[in-house]
């Protein structure tokens, strides 16, 4: 076993393997960028690298630097994680090259799985169904619509080189074939720096089930399978093992296919085979399809060591350094059940656009494992994936965890930056998702119920109210007039809307509050503050803005009277960036009319294309920015003409 190795990620992955390789006595090495000088995995790593600015292609992309620092270092192996360099086979060859051990798969079989395409055929010829499809080299458009035709309506439109869902799109009518293969072809050009693309059968009720797989370079087996149906924009949000409704007959069907497709390659390390699954006569044998190989360790990692009791970095770790498998497949059993929730900083009802800002305060109940690489104090960054945590639970039967999943997300307390926490909420109390029928197709049909705006409630207003008043922990000195105690008035702002409180406080423990028509008793007992007798929520505050832990947290900003200024908010003509990006496109001119809907400006953030859109029909008036540029959060990019009146 080698003594250190280098880990070439960031984030909750890169302290994810360190955790690992030091328990086993192996020293860790990080790399770190501009941006994550300060960062957690740097901070628990044995030793740390700097290797360039924030941009990825200027740090985390750049195998030269990395391979330097490991020279330096010491380090005779590199955990690449996953995303990055982590399935670039001229990396693997590289380090090779250098004289280190790449912990993971041979450049080799990364190539034979890192083109869809290529993939599906060299599946074929390892007996592992595939989807019907169009796969080849012929890119003219005519040729592609012609094969889509073919196939038959629905189509998925993908990257050759793809993954994340970039590069993806649906395409249900044939007069939508074309716009649709253009815009693929941009964003997996932008993504990939390959604009090939193929072209799919979309499978009606689709289920996402993947096995994981375990190589040597000679044996594999499988670790069972995990369902990850649950998804929004071809991206997962909740993942579970086993997967709910899998027969024994199916699961050995599944399993062998993927030991298959391992071996087929020569597999090394930990791996992913994903299998596109037609749910609508429950789950058959017969009705799952190849759909790609992840050569790498997977994000949802976690619910298959639930489940198995195995450390997935650990055998990495040891099969890299020359061991052979560390067990058998009859030695593989699946105890119990285990979720895996995304906790994302994102606007949801914004259509989950990415968010930036300081996480204010971070904390996970006990009963959970939370995979997490920032901490209070830690900026959501615009240069990388804005994941705050991993939120991992296990349970004897489907159904406890999924309470204990729902139990966790509720007491998880996030300040700072909005999330999709109470989205995850909302999931694990969906009817079809408890039940286990789950598809692809799930979150879109119900989105509206899944996003509806939580309650607030004057308790929960009186609350903030406290905390901005700061008489939580301590007890102001109790004014009065000659009628009745001394009334002190706070304002709130919710989403915009002002909440107008007021307090006449009663000795130090008993408070009365009014809060527009409504009154909340609050009373300290045995040292806690009661609101209407019942308990009141967790609170953090920053700067001015107070965050009450329930509902999945609610943001409440203290007016400050002396600094509350009147006039308007703006004319509601100017087009903004809701997100730090680049500007990827600009489709409007001076002077061109637009109709509401239009694309006016495409923003690239976080690794994904966004359109902004016309908000009404007008008059572009000025065109603030040009393609190319980098802007900040709020930035104007596009003003109308006025409306007369």
């Amino acid at each position: 076993m080698f003594d250190t190795i280098l880990i070439a990620n960031r984030g909750e992955i890169a302290c994810r393997i360190i955790e690992t390789a030091q328990s086993l006595g192996l020293r860790c090495v990080a790399v770190y960028s501009d941006a994550d000088r300060g960062a957690k995995h740097v901070e628990m790593a044995d030793a740390a690298v700097h290797i360039g600015g924030p941009a990825p292609a200027d740090s985390y992309l750049r195998g030269d630097s990395i391979i330097e620092a490991a020279l330096t270092s010491g380090a005779q192996a590199i955990h690449p994680g996953y995303g990055f360099l982590s399935e670039n086979p001229d990396f693997v060859d590289m380090v090779e090259a250098a004289g280190l051990v790449f912990i993971g798969p041979s450049g080799d079989a990364i190539r034979a799985m890192g083109l869809k395409d290529a993939a599906k055929a060299l599946m074929e010829q390892a007996g592992v169904p595939v989807v019907p499809g169009y796969h080849g080299d012929n890119q003219d458009p005519e040729h592609l619509a012609g094969a889509a035709d073919t196939i038959g309506y629905p189509v998925l439109i993908k990257a050759v080189a793809g993954g994340g869902g970039k590069g993806m799109r649906l395409v249900e009518r044939p007069a939508d074939f074309a716009a649709a293969l253009s815009s693929a072809r941009s964003e997996a050009r932008t993504a990939f720096g390959n604009d090939a693309v193929l072209v799919e059968k979309f499978v009606a009720k689709p289920r996402h089930i993947e096995i994981q797989v375990f190589g040597d370079g000679t044996r594999a087996v499988h670790l069972f399978e995990r369902d990850c149906s649950l998804q929004r924009r071809h991206q997962k949000v909740i993942e579970e093992a086993p997967a709910p409704g899998m027969t024994e007959e199916m699961r050995a069907a599944m399993g062998q296919a993927g030991v298959r497709a391992a071996e087929a390659i020569g597999y090394k390390g930990a791996g992913t085979v994903e299998f596109i699954v037609d749910a609508s006569d429950g789950l058959r044998p017969d009705r799952f399809w190849f759909m790609e190989m992840n050569t790498r360790l997977q994000v949802e990692h976690p619910v298959t060591e639930a489940i198995t009791g195995v450390d997935l970095v650990e055998w990495q770790l040891r099969v890299a350094a020359g061991e052979s498998l560390p067990c058998a497949q009859e030695d593989l059993a699946i105890n119990g059940h285990a979720f895996e929730a995304r906790l994302y900083a994102e606007d949801v009802p914004k259509g989950f656009l990415p968010a930036t800002g300081t996480l204010t305060h971070l904390a996970f109940p006990p009963g959970c494992r939370a995979d997490s690489g920032v901490r209070a104090g830690d900026a959501i960054s615009p240069w990388y994936d804005p994941m705050i945590s991993k939120v991992i639970v296990h349970g004897p039967t489907r159904a406890v965890a999924l309470t204990r999943l729902d139990h966790a997300l509720a007491r998880t307390e996030v300040g700072g930056t909005v999330t999709n926490l109470a989205f995850l909420g909302a999931l694990t109390r969906h009817a079809g998702f408890a039940a286990g029928d789950v598809d692809t197709g799930l979150i879109g049909r119900d989105l509206d119920s899944l996003i509806a705006p939580p309650e607030v409630t004057a308790r929960h207003k009186v609350a903030a109210g406290m905390a901005a008043l700061d008489v939580l922990d301590r007890s102001w000195e109790q004014g009065f007039t000659l009628w009745e105690p001394l009334a002190r008035a706070v304002s709130l702002v919710r989403e915009g809307a002002q909440v107008d409180l007021t307090l006449r406080a009663h000795g130090p423990d008993h408070q009365v509050w009014s809060v527009e028509e409504e009154t909340v008793v609050a009373e300290r007992i045995g040292g806690r503050w009661m609101l209407d007798g019942q308990p009141m929520p967790q609170i953090a505050v920053a700067e001015q803005v107070v965050t009450v832990f329930d509902a999945y947290g609610l943001s409440f900003e203290i007016v400050d009277p002396l600094a509350r200024a009147a006039g308007a908010i703006g004319d509601g003509n100017l087009v903004e960036a809701p997100m730090p990006g680049l500007v990827k496109a600009v489709l409007a001119g001076a002077g061109q009319t637009v109709a509401q809907g239009d694309r006016l400006v495409v923003l690239e953030a976080m690794k994904m294309e966004h359109a902004l859109l016309a908000a009404r029909d007008g008059t572009v008036e000025e065109v603030l920015v040009a393609e190319g540029e980098q802007v900040e959060a709020g930035a104007a990019l596009v003003r109308l003409a006025a409306e007369d009146g």
